[in-house]
């Protein structure tokens, strides 16, 4: 008789955001649950900024006040100019849904960690230091799963269904050869931690700043403890003009981005420099019979605008129901499947439009000077707060807000065209 243990109704593969989300849901409505996670908890993760549309994902989870007790408050997010030095905030409370005003900054070890106990008080059995290796899936019955402890020996566990949340590993979509890389924005990060660096005040304390530097973009965030989490993603034509270190890769960058550069006139560096390449990608499909990829193990964009953990948690949140009607009626999960996928792709094509042009001039030159006609900043904002819904109060200033980039972006090849000719 096969061991009931070994045979639960869903394997999550991956105990990050996603992983844990998908599991506490899952078991919250009394399905049997198997969450392996690679690593042990806490363990170090970037991705550190939220978004305001989280906060509905924590109260169904039922963890807001846990997340307010280790977070860092974040009214908005701050974009800083290196070409003309200014600064302009994005305040949260000035989008159009006023639901959720405001979000945080967290260290991810805690937050996931908080995330992944949350999943086990609901129910979700879970092992940790376990790697998943291998997998087959039986058209109509239990796939087959392999997995092995850090320190222990192989076994095997025989789900009815997997969920695949296990982030940039992308499990599933690597080995069945279905990842492509984005090649609308191609770039590479490195980041750390430091501490005395110049923080903002009054209203702008605790908003995100992105500083728009030469060939990528900078990150500040406020962290607890007066830490700050600093990074550069940088353009391949940045990346290549490496030389040195890492250490010295971003400790360069910083010193040729004069906003940068002044807030951290006496930063003490007190973390190792950590890289991150190949950061945006997608699977050219999410689900299968029997499984389905979620998070980052579908697909990540540039993380300018801090998407990464709410599309992962709004991932699961769609994963967790699939999974579940799968178990009772495959034929109606496989209609959820397609329309979870639409889902996830849709909201990664919502704020990659916006991504792929931040370091283009036209797009640097209207967020750094909004105009709110047909409310198109309060639209920019919304969709900063992660409001990625396809709703005609957020479309109509949004397609207002690309019609006017457009144009602008007409003028500028046509200006840049004519001077050309002149110059010949």
């Amino acid at each position: 008789m096969p061991d009931p243990a070994a045979s639960p109704d869903v394997l999550v593969i991956g105990g990050g955001p996603a992983g844990s989300t998908a599991a506490a849901l899952l078991a919250e409505q009394g399905r049997d649950v198997m969450l392996l996670e690679k690593d042990t908890h806490p363990r170090f993760h970037i991705g550190e900024s939220l978004l305001p549309r989280n906060l509905g994902i924590f109260d169904r989870l039922g963890v807001r006040d846990a997340v307010d007790a280790i977070g860092v408050f974040k009214p908005g997010a701050e974009f800083v100019s290196d070409a003309t030095g200014r600064r302009i905030t994005f305040n949260f409370r000035d989008g159009l849904d006023q639901r959720f005003t405001h979000s945080y900054h967290v260290e991810r070890a805690k937050f996931d960690a908080l995330l992944f106990d949350t999943a086990l008080a609901k129910g979700a059995r879970a092992k940790q230091g376990v790697r998943v290796t291998d997998v087959a899936f039986v058209p109509g019955g239990r796939a087959r799963v392999t997995a092995r402890p850090a320190d222990g020996d192989e076994f095997t566990l025989a789900p009815r269904y997997v969920l695949d949340a296990s982030g940039r590993d992308t499990f599933l979509a690597g080995r069945m050869k279905l990842l492509q890389a984005d090649k609308n924005n191609n770039t590479a990060a490195l980041f750390a931690h430091f501490r005395n660096v110049e923080c903002r005040t009054g209203d702008q304390a605790g908003c995100i700043s992105v500083h728009l530097a030469e060939d990528g973009w900078f990150w500040f965030i406020p962290l607890p403890d007066e830490v700050m989490s600093v990074g550069f993603v940088g353009t391949q034509r940045a990346f290549k003009a490496r030389q040195g270190s890492t250490h010295d890769f971003l400790f360069d960058r910083i010193d040729r981005s004069p906003t940068v550069r002044a807030r951290m006139r006496e930063a003490e560096l007190c973390s190792e420099v950590r890289t991150a390449g190949n950061y945006s990608y997608r699977a050219r499909a999410s689900w299968g019979e029997g499984y389905m990829m979620i998070g980052d193990a579908f697909g990540f964009v540039d993380p300018v605008f801090s998407s990464g953990v709410l599309l992962a948690m709004s991932a699961a949140e769609l994963g967790a129901e699939v999974a579940s009607v799968w178990l009772d009626d495959p034929a109606r999960a496989r209609t959820l499947a397609r329309r979870a996928e639409r889902l996830m792709a849709g909201s990664m094509d919502r704020f990659g439009w916006l991504i792929y042009r931040i370091n283009e001039p036209v797009m640097r030159h209207l967020f750094m000077s909004p105009s709110n006609f047909l409310r198109m900043r309060d639209g920019v904002v919304s969709v900063l707060a992660g409001n990625i819904e396809q709703k005609r109060g957020v479309n109509v200033p949004l397609v207002a807000f690309k019609t006017v980039y457009h144009v602008f972006s007409l003028a500028h090849r046509l200006g840049l065209r004519a001077h050309i000719a002149s110059a010949g």
